[in-house]
C-alpha cells in the first residue's frame, strides 16, 4: 500500500471524496497485555501499539496473535483511507464512523501520520468497503 508522498488534505469534502478506501486482506486482533509485558516478543510484530493505564493494546496480525496465545474473539480487517489526511482535518472520521454505524457495522478508527485506518469485524469488511466507496463517490 505504499503511495508517493503527497500534501495533506484538510478540506472535509476533499478528504471524503479522495479517501479511496483499500481493504487489507490480513486479519488482525486487538489484544491487551500488561504494561511492559511482551509475550514471545510479539510487540515487534504489532501493526500498532497503544499504552493505556490498564495495559498495552497491540494490533496483531492473526498468526502473531495465535503464536502468542492472544487471539481475540473479534477478528478484524483494516480498511485504509488512502487520502493523505491532515492531522488537523475535521470530519473524515465522523463521516466514516457514521456511515458504518448506520449500517450496524462496528468501527475502530486508528489515525496515523499519512492515513486513517478503519478496523471493522472481518465478517463485515466487504460490506464496509462498499459503503465507504459509495460515500466517497457521493462527495464527487
Amino acid at each position: 500500500m505504499t503511495q508517493p508522498v503527497s500534501e495533506p488534505v484538510k478540506d472535509t469534502r476533499a478528504m471524503i471524496s479522495g479517501m479511496a478506501p483499500a481493504l487489507d486482506p490480513e486479519i488482525y486482533h486487538f489484544c491487551c497485555v500488561p504494561r511492559g509485558a511482551d509475550p514471545q516478543g510479539v510487540s515487534a510484530k504489532a501493526l500498532a501499539r497503544f499504552c493505556e493505564d490498564e495495559g498495552e493494546t497491540l494490533i496483531l496480525p492473526e498468526q502473531a496473535a495465535q503464536d502468542a496465545g492472544l487471539v481475540s474473539e473479534l477478528p478484524m480487517q483494516r480498511i485504509t483511507l488512502m487520502v493523505h489526511s491532515a492531522l488537523d482535518g475535521v470530519g473524515l472520521t465522523a463521516a466514516v464512523a457514521s456511515v458504518l454505524a448506520e449500517a450496524g457495522i462496528a468501527c475502530n478508527m486508528v489515525a496515523a501520520f499519512h492515513h486513517d485506518h478503519a478496523f471493522v469485524p472481518a465478517q463485515d469488511a466487504e460490506r464496509a468497503l462498499a459503503l465507504l466507496k459509495a460515500l466517497a463517490g457521493a462527495q464527487t
